[in-house]
C-alpha cells in the first residue's frame, strides 16, 4: 500500500510509524478483502471502517475490565466488599493504620476515616506487609496486583498454576 518498493518506502519511516504499519499489515493479513475495500472505499467510508476498528478495540478493553473486575473479586473472596467484610477491608485498609486495631477498622466502616488519594491501601504491598521506615519496599508486588496483571496482558487463565489450552488475551491478539 505504501508503494510499488514499500521495503525502501518503509526505511523513510518513523519507529512509531513502522509499528504502526506493522500493525496494519497485519490487519490487512487477518481481514481478507480489506485492503480492496479500502482502495476503492471514499473518504467517509475509510474514516466509517477506522471508527468501526477502534470501537472494536475498545469493545475489547472493555471486555477485559469487566472480567477482571468480576475476578479480582473472586480473587480476594467470594462474597462480602470493602470494609464491611473482614478479608476485602483489610486488603483495602491504609497500609499506615492496623486494621487489627477495633476503633480504626470502627471508623473505617462508618467513614469516619475516608482514604484520600495519596494513602496507599495495603493489598498492593508484596505479602499485604507495609514498611513504614521504607514505604517503597514491596510497593506494588502483591500477588493481587500481579493476578490483575496477569489477567488483562496474558490471560485469565494464566493465574492458575497449571497451563491449558485456551484462547490467546486480547493484548497478544492485537500484537500489544
Amino acid at each position: 500500500m505504501l508503494g510499488r518498493n514499500e521495503s525502501a518506502d518503509v526505511e523513510l519511516l518513523t519507529t512509531q510509524e513502522r509499528k504502526e504499519f506493522a500493525a496494519f499489515r497485519e490487519l490487512l493479513w487477518m481481514t481478507p478483502g480489506l485492503e480492496a475495500h479500502i482502495m476503492q472505499s471514499s473518504g467517509e467510508e475509510i474514516t466509517l471502517i477506522a471508527d468501526l476498528i477502534q470501537n472494536g478495540s475498545n469493545g475489547a478493553r472493555a471486555d477485559d475490565t469487566k472480567g477482571m473486575k468480576s475476578a479480582t473479586i473472586n480473587w480476594i473472596t467470594p462474597k462480602g466488599h470493602g470494609f464491611n467484610h473482614e478479608r476485602t477491608g483489610a486488603l483495602l485498609c491504609l497500609a499506615s493504620l492496623d486494621w487489627a486495631n477495633s476503633n480504626i477498622r470502627s471508623k473505617l466502616i462508618t467513614g469516619q476515616i475516608q482514604p484520600s488519594g495519596d494513602q496507599w491501601p495495603v493489598f498492593l504491598y508484596a505479602n499485604y506487609t507495609y514498611d513504614a521506615e521504607d514505604p517503597w519496599n514491596g510497593l506494588l508486588r502483591s500477588s493481587l496486583l500481579i493476578s490483575a496483571y496477569k489477567h488483562i496482558f496474558t490471560s485469565p487463565s494464566s493465574i492458575d498454576q497449571e497451563p491449558r489450552a485456551t484462547r490467546s488475551g486480547n493484548t497478544w491478539i492485537h500484537g500489544m
